[in-house]
């Protein structure tokens, strides 16, 4: 098991590889791409970002972390070289990894983008890092569905810095999810997610989203190339 208050040395790490996990208080889920993680630098930072139950990710964790990385890509991603990778930690900090396939949304509707981000929102306030956000454009200004009491997963912050590289000034509102759900009309809804990317609503897509989603999917080949396999 892994002690969060306890400094590990390279040794105690390599010899944690079997525990046992208590009830998941946070479950992080990130896509692969060829047996690899995109945007594992980014995830990781969003992770050590998190608070559960009064436990914050300790340097020992987050290093654990990226060695099992490697070892569960290694060793279980052959399968699903596409899938998901699922993180699960309990509220001692003892941690999880498993790798599954990979399942589009069945519902990309606005309402069902809305709900999935409220959801999310949800474990924003819980844990300080929503993995997935509801975006909007209305009148051409682009809203971003968080703000002070949460920030967004790595997929999120990916999106942010496109945002700055394009020019385009991002408003945050927290009460995103609750208008669109409300039916309030805009001129595209699109959800960002650690695990799904960049998705617009089947009912009121547009440019934006689908300059975003190609952005990042070329920001995830370009990273997923120099990174090699692994992270």
């Amino acid at each position: 098991m892994l002690d969060p208050d306890r400094d590990y040395t390279d040794a105690d790490l390599a010899a944690l590889d079997e525990f046992t996990l208590g009830e998941p208080v946070l479950v992080c889920r990130w896509r692969l791409s060829d047996r690899r993680i995109p945007m594992a630098g980014r995830h990781i930072r969003a992770l050590g970002e998190r608070v559960t139950d009064g436990w914050a990710p300790t340097p020992e964790f987050l290093a654990w972390v990226r060695q099992h990385l490697e070892q569960t890509l290694d060793s279980g991603a052959a399968d699903d070289p596409d899938g998901v990778l699922m993180l699960a930690v309990d509220a001692a900090g003892h941690g999880a990894m498993a790798v599954g396939p990979y399942e589009p949304l069945a519902d990309t509707s606005a309402a069902a983008l809305a709900a999935r981000a409220a959801a999310s929102a949800e474990e924003g306030a819980r844990t300080s890092v929503a993995p997935e956000t509801l975006w909007a454009v209305a009148d051409g200004a682009l809203l971003a569905g968080f703000g002070d009491t949460f920030t967004c997963g790595g997929a999120g912050t990916l999106l942010m810095d496109l945002t700055e590289t394009l020019g385009r000034p991002v408003t945050f509102d927290g009460t995103l999810a609750q208008r669109v759900a409300a039916g309030e009309p805009f001129d595209e809804v699109f959800l960002v997610s650690d695990e799904h990317g960049v998705v617009p609503a089947s009912d009121n897509g547009g440019p934006a989203a689908e300059t975003f989603a190609a952005q990042l999917g070329r920001l995830r080949e370009a990273t997923t190339a120099k990174q090699g396999r692994g992270i």
